[in-house]
């Protein structure tokens, strides 16, 4: 370093740090009182966002001789030699008016006391400010996705960090948005139930900017339940199909059988279709021999439930349909007149004799 500038630096030191008169200093246009002579007015806190600029305003006037900027015992600017060696600090304004220095992209390290240090008259005075720098909400920690069975105690966790301290929310959404379940960071569920699945949303707030949002999937496996299985009916020669729809997390595997034989594609004339909730069983020409008791079986890791279907004989349903404009109107009383008629005394169908 140059002689002569640390020489300056040297014989300004001590009217940097034993200054103790307040002046008037402005951080982002926020004014900052001064206190009386020799008794400086304690701090006022001033605040900043995290990744924002923080400008440190001293008013001067033409009896002051030296300006400095100091954070705590370290000094920042004197005059115009900075003596930080952190780049974001830049001196702004150097004036017979203002002595102003920025500090760029402001972080929580910044945070704390601030002197603005004249000289005037060989009377050495300061100001100073205390910055607090405010953190948006962000969620360092969250449970992962997670599967659990009916009947367990799930344990959630959403840790947050923020300046002020976040307020954290957990949200049930499936199936849709209830409110909040807990205003905590835990979140504690005892006895899940299968209508407890669903998407769990953490909600992490400052009012510092928008809220930190991270969701969770909780799955809720369960053993298979039969929902619908209904005996049917089908005519010799026609389709039937028999049904069976079971609801498990997860998803059931089906099973047929017909006493103790199970069913599959490779049975004549029988087609078999599972689909994840659903299965099927079509017989494609019913034969008598089809007829009878059938079970059907959901199976998952977790159990099994059984259902009891019936395909029966089913007449066919009537067969001509007439056309309604086809010949006069039908007549259900007119086949058995005309038998009347049939029966009777040629006789009597006669007229009575004229005298």
């Amino acid at each position: 370093m140059d002689m002569r500038l640390q020489a300056r630096m040297l014989h300004s030191v001590p009217w940097v740090i034993f200054s103790g008169l307040a002046v008037l200093c402005l951080l982002q246009g926020v004014p900052v009182r001064s206190g009386d002579a020799g008794f400086p007015k304690a701090m006022d806190n001033v605040t900043v966002r995290q990744g924002d600029s923080a400008i440190l305003r001293c008013t001067v006037d033409n009896r002051v001789t030296r300006v400095a900027w100091l954070n705590r015992s370290t000094i920042l600017y004197t005059g115009n030699d900075k003596w930080s060696i952190d780049p974001r600090v830049v001196l702004l304004a150097n004036t017979k008016s203002q002595y102003s220095i920025e500090i760029q992209n402001v972080d929580i390290y910044d945070e704390g006391p601030y002197t603005c240090s004249v000289q005037t008259d060989n009377h050495p005075k300061t100001s100073r400010v205390h910055l607090i720098v405010q953190v948006p909400p962000r969620i360092v920690d969250i449970s992962s996705n997670i599967a659990v069975n009916e009947g367990s105690n799930v344990s959630l966790i959403c840790i947050a960090s923020g300046r002020p301290e976040p307020v954290v929310n957990w949200r049930y959404l499936s199936p849709k948005a209830r409110g909040f379940v807990s205003e905590d960071e835990y979140l504690e569920i005892t006895g899940i139930t299968r209508e407890q699945s669903g998407i769990y949303e953490c909600s992490a707030s400052n009012d510092v900017s928008a809220p930190d949002v991270r969701r969770v999937k909780l799955t809720v496996n369960y053993p298979p339940y039969i929902l619908d299985a209904q005996n049917i009916g089908a005519p010799l020669g026609h389709r039937g199909i028999l049904q069976c729809e079971a609801s498990a997390v997860p998803a059931a595997d089906f099973f047929w059988y017909k006493e103790d034989k199970r069913l599959s594609d490779s049975w004549r004339g029988v087609k078999v279709e599972n689909r994840e909730t659903v299965s099927r069983v079509t017989f494609l020409n019913v034969s008598e021999q089809d007829y009878g008791n059938y079970t059907c079986m959901a199976k998952n890791l977790l159990g099994h439930s059984n259902a009891s279907i019936i395909l029966f004989g089913k007449k066919e349903g009537p067969g001509a349909v007439h056309d309604g404009n086809s010949g006069s109107p039908q007549c259900p009383f007119c086949a058995p007149l005309l038998l009347l008629l049939l029966l009777l005394p040629f006789s009597l169908l006669l007229p009575p004799a004229q005298f």
